[in-house]
């Protein structure tokens, strides 16, 4: 993160379908770290502005824009770079009306995490009530939304993480069981898994985390299941064995929330609107584990990197 630095820069003129919003608050998320590396799969030409997504007031609105006005409170993301900053210059499809239950730091860690379940377990995984679903990586803002979403349609749903300190918190979430995945530097829940579903396996896998954990998951997925490849947060690539996916019937699914909606606008559009009705509903509830200052954005990273956070972390600028 050597290269990551606070600059000042002029607010370009607006385009016709442009926004110009006055930033409240961004949320710091994973590829934002791997972006600092090199690491993610989208590579932004040099020099470019971190943060994926945050919340804050449109200040003004190019001449064609009829959807949104000044002074509208709005959440954005899944489009372009720079939410760690005071202001933002966006596209208008980067841009949604802010729930109205949220404070502007819960709706900046709101769009990504719950958008990437929800075209998880409804769009790809096909999450049905009573089915089993086991959420990897529950402790972070991509599994506690999996959890919310996946009680909010019914299912049983399992947390795992790497602590019982961590999975606390899932409970609070609505996770009826928790398990913790690594135990004396081993990864081991395969049996766990089959004693809570009675042998059978998971219905649904959401794992963002890859690695062991994925390894092992293939060993606990009922007939039929569907497993959900959402990251790699452990840094390691696994890979599938194919006799297993054919002796067991199970499925392996991508999921790319933002690609989701770019291939489909209408699907991506309905997406959007079912995740802020969800919310305004009171079913999701974003957790804050911890809030830094724009100039702290450098630290609110490595925070983020050393696996510390609960939730999710945001970057305020009040």
């Amino acid at each position: 993160m050597s290269g990551v630095k606070l600059i000042e820069k002029d607010i370009p003129e607006l385009g016709p379908k442009e926004i110009l919003i006055k930033v409240k608050a961004s949320s710091v998320n994973f590829p934002d770290y791997l972006m600092t590396q090199g690491k993610y799969q989208h590579k932004p030409e040099l020099p470019f502005g971190l943060g994926m997504e945050g919340s804050g007031i449109i200040e003004e609105t190019g001449e064609e824009i009829t959807k949104f006005k000044a002074n509208d409170e709005i959440t954005f993301g899944a489009i372009g770079q720079g939410a760690f900053s005071d202001y933002v210059v966006l596209d208008e499809r980067a841009v949604q009306i802010k729930p109205s239950n949220l404070t502007f730091e819960q709706a900046a860690a709101f769009q990504t995490a719950y958008l990437t379940a929800y075209v998880s377990l409804v769009r790809r995984g096909e999450l049905t009530k009573g089915e089993t679903l086991l959420v990897h990586g529950s402790t972070g803002g991509v599994g506690m939304a999996a959890v919310q979403l996946g009680k909010y349609l019914g299912a049983k749903v399992i947390a795992t993480g790497t602590s019982e300190e961590k999975l606390k918190h899932t409970k609070s979430w609505g996770a009826d069981h928790t398990i913790v995945t690594h135990k004396e530097g081993k990864v081991e829940f395969r049996e766990e898994v089959k004693d809570l579903t009675d042998g059978k396996g998971a219905d649904v896998i959401y794992d963002p985390v890859g690695g062991d954990v994925f390894d092992h998951s293939i060993r606990c997925i009922n007939w039929g299941g569907r497993l959900l490849i959402v990251g790699f947060a452990s840094g390691r690539i696994p890979t599938l064995p194919v006799n297993m996916a054919l002796i067991k019937g199970f499925s392996v699914i991508g999921v790319r929330a933002g690609e989701y909606g770019r291939k489909n606008p209408l699907a991506g559009k309905e997406n959007n609107e079912a995740i802020r009705e969800i919310c305004e509903s009171g079913y999701f509830d974003p957790y804050i584990c911890k809030v830094f200052n724009l100039n702290e954005a450098k630290e609110a990273i490595h925070y983020l990197s050393e696996r510390k956070l609960i939730g999710k972390v945001v970057i305020s600028t009040d």
